[in-house]
């Protein structure tokens, strides 16, 4: 099997170069390329990209700004590889990776794969406490940290593979943004194709964020998810509602204190509780623990507004998602 790292880049000169330096120590004894595909970035990173030329079989490419969903597509349209391989450009490739890919798919071929992600020692204090927040079992991220069923997976694009057979029957990303990883996965489902998690293939993810920056993006995380549930009802789930019901119930807890009913805000207590001991223990820090309890909060907050805001738009108010949430879609 022939493989195509297909890598989209806006304004990340520093991240595609500890990207690509992770990719030229992979392990696996097989040939591969590396497509990087600048989308429209003001600060572009053709330079960075050729110091590489002779360490990896790489090709650059720059275009007009359409999001990351189109520019995956550009990439693997130009691509030589029979599979795909989509990385974020903030993540940092194991060395094993590629070897541990190729592996499941000579075990069991699957035309698409999603792989889990972590934290390396020296990612800042912040972005571990997100990066817990992000695949811990006790959030929902969870399912990043591959506590989903590893058959019928939902990949996320920081880490997923598909087929150049799958990619041209499905046609690639669509609009979305974000959301564009999930609502590929559906119509790839309704087409016949499977989906699997393969646990073994993480790789670090940075996430490049700060709070205000985290909080934007699960907001727009929650607002994605009535989108697909209005393109694919037979899709959504109860559990997508969770978010929004734990911050009502925190918010009907401190009401209860009013009155002198304890019992809920002791619950949340304890959960907190909980998500600080856990992260502490697994990071052997207590600061990135006391940071984990805002990082969860923010999640909660930030999906779970964000999904009642999309719901009440195109539900309620029965409007079309591209005109509800116009933030939400490339043109």
């Amino acid at each position: 099997m022939y493989y195509s790292f297909i890598i989209p880049l806006y304004n990340r000169p520093d991240e595609i170069d500890e990207l690509l330096d992770s990719l030229t120590n992979q392990t696996y004894k097989g040939d591969f390329e590396v497509v990087v595909v600048e989308d429209g970035s003001a600060i572009d990173s053709r330079d960075i990209v050729a110091k590489y030329e002779d360490r990896l079989s790489v090709s650059y490419y720059y275009k007009e700004n359409s999001g990351p969903g189109d520019s995956r597509n550009y990439g693997m349209q130009r691509a030589k590889g029979d599979y795909f391989i989509v990385l974020d450009s903030d993540c940092i490739i194991p060395s094993q990776y590629l070897t541990i890919v190729d592996q499941y798919l000579n075990h069991k071929f699957v035309d698409c794969f999603g792989g889990p992600d972590a934290a390396l020692d020296s990612f800042t204090d912040v972005q571990k406490a997100i990066n817990f927040a992000m695949t811990s079992f006790m959030t929902t991220g969870g399912i990043r940290g591959g506590s989903e069923r590893v058959g019928k997976f939902q990949p996320r694009s920081f880490n997923m593979g598909i087929s150049k057979k799958a990619f041209e029957a499905s046609g690639g990303y669509g609009k979305i943004h974000p959301g564009e990883d999930p609502d590929l996965t559906i119509r790839l489902w309704e087409l016949g194709f499977e989906t699997e998690l393969f646990p073994k293939a993480y790789v670090y993810h940075k996430r490049r964020i700060d709070w205000k920056k985290f909080y934007t993006q699960v907001n727009k995380f929650g607002k994605a998810r009535p989108i697909l549930n209005k393109r694919y009802p037979k899709y959504s789930k109860l559990t997508y509602w969770f978010p929004s019901v734990f911050i009502l119930g925190l918010l009907m807890s401190l009401i209860g204190i009013l009155f002198e009913n304890y019992y809920l805000f002791c619950l949340y207590i304890l959960y907190f509780l909980l998500v600080f001991m856990t992260s502490a223990i697994k990071e052997r820090s207590l600061k990135i623990g006391f940071l984990s309890i805002l990082s969860v909060f923010i999640q909660f907050f930030g999906y779970g507004t964000g999904f009642v805001k999309a719901t009440y738009r195109i539900v309620v108010l029965n409007r079309k998602p591209e005109e509800a949430l116009p933030e939400m879609f490339f043109k």
